[in-house]
């Protein structure tokens, strides 16, 4: 096998790891056969590389990647596979292809800025939990731009990239209490908690409102707020504190010790989304935590004390007028025991030129399959049990998805922690406006089978296959083994998930039977230019069926 590519220079991992990404996006939405050597035709144009490793879960490695019989450029590469894409369409399709390729161009940037980094200081801090927010150099495998920050400059990134182990003092703003709106449902309430965090009182009728210090300073250009600081409502004060580190979002902060996370509105278009909350949100985790509160999980809370959904139960917003401006933030309770707690997203991620990925050097000492397994029972079988119970769906995906480990690094349980991503099936609404007593809930409502197909997605293929795709793609297993121990977890789970709610087996069923199940397919997504924050719920993004890659390791055993 000649040398892998992802161990080359900066730039050269970079442009190597983009190519990747992008080839896993085409084999994967287009449905195209991967065997020795992968060869995509793209406006006549032969792409084409040898197959590293062929991934039963779609983590394939690539070797070189050629365009034309010459050394490809990713850049260049992701321009001609948009303008085919993009071909015969009317209307737009020239400005969504050049905007993703002026995209990719600005993550591969950044990604050769963090890899040299990373490998010139390879040891994170001590802090654990912070250390796994903040490990994913390369970003989402299956994303054709992964770290495109669009609006942030080069010394913003230096301060604020999780990736860099940035740090940055809050900005904060005095506000007239009238045009402040705020909730709290546990805890402090949430004008008092921001006074603590700032270390000051306000002044008589105000309110003390943290930002990000980026979007601080692109809130005072825009209209309402330069209206709101101009008639004396509103008045900047400017960065202090403590410094907080930003997380794998970027927008939620958290510092050692302290006993919230501050997840805060940030304009910047991350990915596929500009990532500021709306008031539903806002209020979103409130619901959440009043529901749990209620007891209307109690079944899955019994049956898995181990595992656990993250409270964001306070909020504040500046919103004269009812609607918000960019300027609030959503208070995240830290657990008592978080250090033990590790983001997925930094457990899977790749460390080229570094060494195994937090998973592969965890599973290096215990075994592969018991692993597996115990992740299927703790983290993933709750998830579905919450679902079956409540019609809470969890949007679940790496990045929200919590796994708590004990010493050893065996698996013990697993948490959710998001205030925006809380689907509820319909076929449950009347539930939950009894239990609240309320007429409108702030879950994002929609058709069961809606909720099903994003499930899957995002607790199947994006959370959980990437479990096993990391060990697979490192040489520790399997990846075919490892699907049939999740399978069989997932049948001994039949029959409790039956009897928690009507019809309540139906999705883990689909799961392990179905020859296809729903993807989503991030390239289109991205050159659809969808904001996925903004889109109505069945529209959030492209989906298509792909293989069931669940259904071959159950029939592999």
């Amino acid at each position: 096998m000649t040398p892998d590519p992802l161990e080359g220079d900066p730039r050269s991992t970079s442009e190597h790891a983009h190519l990747e990404a992008l080839l896993r996006c085409w084999v994967r939405e287009r449905n195209v056969s991967v065997t020795g050597r992968v060869r995509v035709d793209v406006l006549g144009v032969p792409l084409e590389a040898e197959v590293r490793y062929w991934s039963a879960t779609g983590r394939h490695r690539f070797g070189a990647v050629t365009l034309a019989g010459r050394p490809a450029d990713p850049v260049v590469a992701v321009a001609l596979v948009a303008a085919e894409l993009v071909s015969g369409r009317t209307g737009g399709g020239d400005g969504l292809v050049a905007d993703l390729v002026e995209r990719t161009a600005e993550s591969v940037r950044r990604v050769a800025e963090f890899v040299a980094y990373r490998r010139r200081e390879p040891v994170g801090p001590a802090d654990r939990f912070l250390d796994s927010e903040q490990r994913l150099m390369l970003g989402h495998l299956h994303h054709p731009a992964p770290k495109s920050r669009d609006g942030l400059s080069d010394a913003d990134n230096a301060r604020f990239a999780p990736e860099l182990r940035g740090s940055f003092p809050l900005f904060w703003f005095s506000a007239a209490e009238e045009v402040v709106s705020h909730g709290s449902v546990a805890g402090p309430d949430a004008v008092t908690l921001m006074s603590t965090l700032a270390g000051r009182s306000p002044e008589p009728g105000r309110v003390l409102v943290p930002a990000h210090p980026w979007q601080a300073h692109d809130l005072l250009s825009r209209p309402r707020i330069a209206s709101l600081v101009s008639r004396g409502l509103l008045e900047p004060l400017g960065e202090f504190g403590p410094p907080w580190s930003p997380t794998s979002s970027l927008r939620t902060v958290y510092r050692t010790g302290a006993p919230v996370m501050l997840k805060l509105s940030l304009g910047l278009r991350i990915t596929n989304s500009r990532r500021e909350s709306t008031s539903t949100e806002l209020r979103r985790g409130s619901e959440i935590h009043l529901l749990l509160e209620s007891g209307y999980a109690a079944g899955t809370e019994k049956a898995h004390p181990e595992f656990g959904v993250v409270r964001d139960p306070s909020w504040i917003a500046v919103d004269e007028g009812g609607e918000v401006t960019g300027l609030d933030v959503a208070v995240r309770e830290v657990p008592e025991d978080i250090g033990d707690s590790r983001c997925l997203a930094g457990m899977v991620a790749p460390r080229p030129g570094i060494g195994r990925s937090l998973l592969g050097e965890l599973v290096l000492r215990l075994n592969a399959a018991e692993w597996v397994a115990d992740y299927t029972d703790r983290v993933l079988v709750p998830m579905l049990r919450l679902y079956a119970e409540t019609g809470i769906g969890l949007e679940a995906h790496q990045q929200n998805t919590l796994v708590r480990l004990d010493p050893a690094g065996r698996v013990v349980g697993g948490r959710y922690r998001d205030n925006q991503g809380y689907y509820l099936a319909a076929s449950h609404l009347p539930r939950v406006l009894e239990r609240l007593g309320v007429e409108k809930s702030t879950l994002a409502v929609v058709d069961d089978a809606v909720v099903d197909d994003r499930l899957t997605y995002y607790l199947l293929r994006n959370q959980a296959l990437a479990v096993i795709g990391c060990i697979g793609v490192e040489g520790l297993a399997d990846e075919r083994d490892l699907l049939g121990v999740m399978a069989a977890r997932l049948e001994a789970a039949l029959p409790a998930l039956a009897e928690a709610g009507p019809d309540g087996d139906r999705l883990a069923r689909r799961w392990l039977e179905a020859d296809v199940l729903p993807c989503k397919a991030n390239l289109l997504t991205r050159l659809e230019g969808i904001d996925e924050v903004l889109a109505p719920l069945d529209a959030q993004s492209v989906y298509f069926d792909a293989p069931n890659p669940l259904r071959e390791g159950r029939c592999a055993r």
